[in-house]
């Protein structure tokens, strides 16, 4: 949840069925009902886990305004079907193209609105099927064939179509760091049933990815790093520790390709650290974790370092962009 939406991401696939809507809707609803006015979202948004009538009345029933996406069930396909010929399709940005229609399916009491979203694709394409145990394929000719990736997305919201689309997009910002979790830190599945070592091993991969985190944006401020890419980055280097007068000294010698990347960012870091150290000491009480953070969400944000205080909203939001 980060203050203007919560997103979740739902599969109610065989072999994955503890992180479908089902198993996830009590958790959501009681964070949701601990939350005062105030604290509300301002939408809860979902994949096609997500965007059934069961989800969707608990929304409801909260007022809590909501966007998901919709299974390809037969009445939406037939809803596709009547929306392809239509000529009212307006602009839903990167490609996209929208319109508007309601729905009422199975088991609904009610119809509701969907906005209902198709873009072109462009590349190269083949089509296959079987034919008798034998996979044939045929290129697609896109002078005479026009093919279509499409969404249905249903919601209570009055915004427009291309507010709309915008705001299913941006729910891959608030998804993308639990899957940089499973795919590039491990956090996929644990192979033993001890809820003890699973907690723990959990807890390991999500405090190293913490630290990870603010590690590669302490280096570059600027913009995130992926930890497929970040890790061999900045680990590819040959270090060695000297000391001398009770200090150690670490020299790195960078093998990656990019070496003025890499010493930018090992410049940026050690600068950074030694802010931080030296304030510090100035500022008995203070944690330095958390003067480290405030000086990461400074130079993201391009602002004056707030050593004492609140951090300001919009530095909430850009250390909200280091985690995701």
């Amino acid at each position: 949840m980060d203050g203007q939406s919560a997103s979740a991401a739902g599969c109610g696939s065989h072999g994955r069925q503890h992180h479908a809507s089902n198993h996830a809707q009590p958790g959501l609803n009681r964070v949701l009902d601990a939350l005062s006015a105030e604290q509300r979202p301002y939408l809860v948004r979902g994949d096609c886990g997500f965007g059934n009538d069961a989800v969707i009345r608990e929304m409801e029933t909260r007022q809590q305004a909501y966007l998901f996406k919709l299974r390809q069930s037969p009445r939406v396909k037939r809803l596709l079907q009547r929306a392809f010929t239509r000529r009212d399709w307006m602009n839903a940005g990167q490609g996209w193209e929208g319109c508007e229609d309601s729905i009422q399916l199975a088991g609904w009491q009610q119809s509701r609105r969907v906005v209902i979203l198709r873009r072109l694709l462009k590349q190269n394409l083949i089509a296959t099927q079987e034919q008798q145990g034998q996979l044939e394929f045929a290129f697609v000719d896109r002078r005479q064939t026009k093919v279509y990736e499409y969404a249905v997305l249903v919601t209570d919201l009055t915004e427009s179509i291309l507010g709309i689309a915008q705001l299913y997009r941006d729910r891959a910002d608030a998804e993308n760091g639990f899957d940089k979790l499973k795919n590039q830190w491990g956090w996929g599945g644990y192979s033993t049933r001890d809820l003890a070592r699973c907690r723990l091993s959990a807890r390991a991969v999500g405090l190293i990815y913490n630290w990870w985190s603010w590690y590669t944006r302490l280096a570059f401020p600027e913009s995130r790093r992926e930890a497929i890419t970040s890790r061999p980055l900045l680990l590819s280097a040959i270090g060695r520790s000297t000391k001398h007068a009770g200090q150690t000294q670490l020299y790195l010698m960078p093998m990656h390709a990019a070496q003025k990347k890499v010493e930018r960012g090992i410049e940026n870091i050690r600068r950074g650290l030694r802010v931080v150290r030296q304030t510090a000491e100035r500022l008995l009480g203070h944690q330095p974790w958390d003067l480290l953070v405030r000086y990461i969400v400074a130079q993201i944000t391009q602002s004056p370092w707030l050593t004492d205080g609140a951090i300001p909203g919009r530095a909430v939001t850009a250390f909200l962009d280091i985690m995701y």
